[in-house]
């Protein structure tokens, strides 16, 4: 074989590549070595646990010690600070009918411990996102529109008046206490009745084809409305639930229907009006077919340029692979968990532990697959898990007896505070890993370069475990049926 003969500019050619190859290399070895320093840091240890009265408590702080090399049987939780994934826009709960309804009827004194409970930063658990409903939906103690009369498409009789007694309030109360930092996002759970083929806001039903455009007006008219009280609307999803014929409120879409009302009708209403920055969310039903319904939108481009993400919930399995996937699949979309609860409501059953790890597992595992967010149902329901015009009665973090002004904050109230007081949003999510099956675990950097790591147990042991960062470590006890935060600052 003839040996092969370079001549000199096809050397220079290959010198000159094999640089500019090599160029990213060094540039991305010198950005490895930028790591997250902990000179003058410490931790501090929050833990909520079972057989204790530790509630969201301050049990300790540590000091970083050095520890190049772990061992394979000493419980650990690696975090690495400088793999950085999404960012998180806010974590809280739905400020409902229900829940405003319940609000007011409790003691001036329970009202203020309510609010400061969920929403201040530094006395409560910082809830910096919240839901709520375009009318009624089944926690509302009637079944109403903001546009009764038959055939009124300019929406001339549009009023929300009814929001005006308790939900717009309440509102105002919650933001009041966010300093106006919270986003509030709105959800329909049907169109007026006789925008439907039932002519029923009950049990399912159609959008009738003539009335796409005025149920998309009836969107920017809520905006518009909301607006006018001072509370601003960042997002909407386009349907809660849209695949379930429920007793309550509620309508049917296909995914290729609420494809194509996003693509001709909301998006361009919104996109065209004084909010085009108003986020629109999809699916907003269970973790099942999200992956299914987010494929259909994602794949028309003319319809996935109006949609800022993905909506899911949590009533019909875990599925927490499809919420990986999705943000593997789509990784320009955002994915917002946006709404759960516990069920059925009894009044004894407020202090099973079951109902915190339900929520703590679940943050937890869509946090760490890519969820932006996480959305929790009521924050408040009375002492018979309403009000609520179909009987569909249910658990809240926080339950108020109306009859003797007493207030119950169950431990779901607290694992959903291990998130939202330490996670702040612009966190971005950090690698978190466990060497050690019973210690589940999600990190997240904040803006202030602080550093939340939450450890989850749900077995039926202790253990002593590390949190190991670049090569230093520090200690702590994770108690059996715990959650703690580790705050790295």
């Amino acid at each position: 074989m003839k040996p092969i003969k370079i001549t000199g500019l096809l050397l220079a050619g290959a010198l000159m590549v094999a640089c500019q190859t090599e160029k990213p290399k060094q540039e991305q070895a010198e950005k490895r070595i930028e790591k997250y320093s902990l000179t003058g840091k410490s931790a501090t240890f929050y833990r909520t646990a079972k057989e204790s009265g530790e509630r969201l408590s301050e049990v300790g702080e540590g000091a970083f010690r050095e520890l190049r090399q772990p061992t394979e049987m000493s419980p650990t939780i690696f975090v690495d600070p400088d793999r950085k994934f999404q960012e998180i826009v806010g974590i809280g709960g739905a400020l409902t009918d229900a829940a405003a309804e319940t609000f007011y009827k409790l003691p001036k004194e329970k009202q203020q411990e309510i609010i400061t409970a969920y929403f201040d930063k530094d006395k409560g658990i910082g809830y910096s996102m919240a839901r709520t409903s375009i009318h009624s939906s089944d926690f509302s103690s009637k079944s109403v529109a903001y546009a009764e009369v038959l055939g009124d498409t300019k929406l001339d009789n549009f009023s929300i008046e009814q929001d005006r007694k308790f939900r717009i309030p309440f509102i105002k109360e919650a933001l009041k206490a966010t300093e106006g930092d919270m986003k509030l996002f709105a959800s329909p759970w049907s169109p007026p009745a006789w925008m439907k083929t039932t002519g029923n806001m009950l049990q399912g039903g159609k959008l009738k084809s003539e009335y796409r455009q005025a149920w998309a007006d009836y969107y920017l008219k809520f905006i518009e409305e909301y607006k006018k009280e001072g509370i601003n609307i960042w997002g909407l999803t386009v349907q809660n639930e849209p695949m379930s014929p429920q007793t309550w409120e509620s309508c049917l879409y296909t995914a290729e229907e609420e494809r194509d009302f996003v693509k001709n009708f909301l998006g361009p209403t919104i996109k065209q009006s004084k909010y085009p920055d108003t986020k629109l969310i999809i699916w907003d039903h269970n973790r099942g077919l999200m992956y299914q319904r987010a494929k259909v939108v994602y794949d028309d481009p003319e319809a996935a340029k109006y949609v800022w993400g993905t909506g899911y919930h949590w009533y019909a399995g875990d599925h927490f692979d499809n919420v990986r996937l999705h943000h593997e699949a789509f990784p320009d979309k955002n994915l917002l968990f946006t709404e759960g609860c516990v069920y059925p409501f009894n009044i004894d059953s407020l202090h099973l532990w079951k109902w915190g790890e339900r929520y703590g597992k679940s943050i937890l595992k869509d946090l760490d697959n890519g969820a932006s967010g996480w959305v929790d149902w009521n924050v408040l329901l009375d002492e018979t898990g309403g009000p609520n015009h179909v009987g569909n009665f249910c658990l809240a973090p926080v339950v108020g007896d109306t009859r003797t002004g007493e207030v119950t904050y169950l431990n779901s109230y607290y694992y959903m505070g291990h998130f939202s007081k330490f996670i702040r949003p612009g966190a971005r999510r950090i690698v978190s890993s466990s060497n050690h099956d019973d210690l589940l675990t999600t990190a997240f950097i904040n803006p202030d370069n602080s550093i939340a790591v939450v450890v989850l147990n749900l077995s039926d042991k202790e253990y002593d475990f590390d949190t190991w960062v670049n090569g230093q470590a520090v200690g702590a006890k994770s108690l059996e049926h715990s959650i703690m935060t580790v705050m790295i600052q």
